[in-house]
């Protein structure tokens, strides 16, 4: 396991992630895994024994957050993935999913299902690199919901899932309420619900909702009892409705939302976390990469309604988080959701999304999303400025130069 050892980082321009105008030739001094001091000039009293980086001019930025991923997903078909893999692959895909992730510029990310928290007890202690994580473990799904992989003509009972895309199929209050139960007692951090139709499942469109309200409100329930939050995956405004007035706190994608759906997130002080990524990328790669033409077919009617949504979402005055949900290869464009949302939102206002309000969603804006004194020192320097030209996040192979995760580097080219 790194340790951290205390740094300066000078000549950088600072994007701080609050929607502060840059500060230009700043610097930050590190000590320990948390920021010292944030300086419009240069450094004034270095750290003993600190190494100094001059930063060239480069802009520096909050680590990145990305609040909607399935770092468990290593195939673009998650029906199929499940079938093919005993969950000792699935774990190992799931770690290297975990380091190529961190080496993207997402120092932290909250997993929508499949990761259980295992996963993040082990990247807390060193025994595997990634990001940090938030999880929810398995997802809960109705008989015949976006979690219930079986074929219309498969008539087998579902079966709880160990790993990979893990979920499990549960009906009524009753199943419902020991669903997150479980979930809660195994430590996750929240409880995803699958409150709609989805892509990836065979059995249902996307414009339907999923759950009674007295089971929504059952999870709801036991989450808040035990000092969490529920997640709910919808699209419709019907989902969106049901899942905002059951105690819901993120709705996850919202792609078919109109100004009712909308004013409902907002009014409920709910967060959206809009994925459009995933279905810009999914029509490019799917159909080489195996996936079925019903579930492309779908993951088209999202893509269509997916920037409109954000904008109704954006000009209602909703809080708009960031998320992925890109599946198997489709791991390596996180960053392109930023460059999407920048489309409606700006290019700061996605960067506040992937990092300030990410982290008021994992519940851990006292210590991540701003660069600020006090703040774990997680950090990312782009070679360029993301307000003109925000693709360079998802060109991090050459534009990423330093990836700082509590005071660690993980990557630096400025040496």
């Amino acid at each position: 396991m790194q340790k951290p050892t205390p740094f300066v980082l000078k000549n950088v321009v600072i994007i701080d992630g609050t929607g502060a105008a840059p500060i230009g030739s700043g610097s930050v001094v590190v000590e320990g895994d948390r920021i010292k001091e944030v300086l419009p000039g240069a450094p004034g009293r270095i750290p003993a024994q600190a190494a100094v980086l001059d930063g060239r001019g480069q802009t520096l930025l909050p680590g990145l957050i990305d609040a909607h991923v399935h770092v468990a997903s290593s195939e673009a078909n998650p029906m199929e993935q499940q079938r093919r893999n005993y969950p000792s692959i699935q774990v190992i895909n799931t770690v290297k999913v975990l380091e190529e992730t961190l080496m993207q510029g997402f120092t932290s990310v909250r997993d929508c299902g499949g990761a259980d928290p295992g996963f993040r007890v082990a990247q807390e202690q060193g025994l595997i690199r990634g990001p940090r994580l938030s999880v929810s473990g398995r997802f809960i799904s109705q008989t015949g919901g976006h979690g219930d992989f079986r074929l219309p003509t498969e008539i087998y009972d579902p079966r709880e899932l160990p790993a990979g895309m893990a979920g499990g199929v549960y009906d009524g209050v009753d199943a419902v309420r020991k669903a997150a139960r479980e979930q809660l007692r195994s430590g996750v951090d929240f409880v995803k619900v699958m409150a709609g139709g989805g892509c990836m499942s065979p059995a249902d469109e996307i414009d339907t909702s999923q759950y009674s309200l007295d089971e929504l409100r059952a999870v709801v329930w036991e989450a808040e009892a035990a000092g969490k939050y529920v997640a709910a995956h919808c699209y419709s405004d019907r989902s969106i409705i049901n899942s905002v007035k059951s105690g819901i706190r993120t709705i996850e994608h919202g792609n078919l939302l109109t100004q009712a759906g909308a004013l409902a997130i907002k009014e409920a002080q709910a967060y959206l976390v809009p994925t459009i990524v995933t279905y810009e990328v999914m029509p490019e790669m799917g159909h080489k990469l195996g996936v079925p033409a019903n579930n492309l077919r779908k993951m088209i009617q999202a893509r269509d309604h997916g920037l409109e949504a954000l904008s109704i979402a954006y000009r209602s005055g909703c809080k708009i988080g960031s998320g992925s949900d890109c599946l198997g290869p489709m791991h390596v464009f996180k960053g392109r959701e930023l460059e999407i949302q920048a489309k409606v939102m700006g290019p700061m206002n996605a960067i506040v999304a992937a990092t300030k309000t990410n982290a008021e969603i994992i519940g851990q804006a006292d210590d991540l999303g701003t660069i600020e004194a006090g703040k774990l020192a997680d950090l990312i320097l782009v070679d360029g400025d993301p307000l003109k030209d925000i693709g360079l996040i998802q060109n991090f192979h050459e534009k990423i130069t330093v990836i700082v995760q509590g005071g660690c580097f993980y990557k630096n080219l400025l040496a």
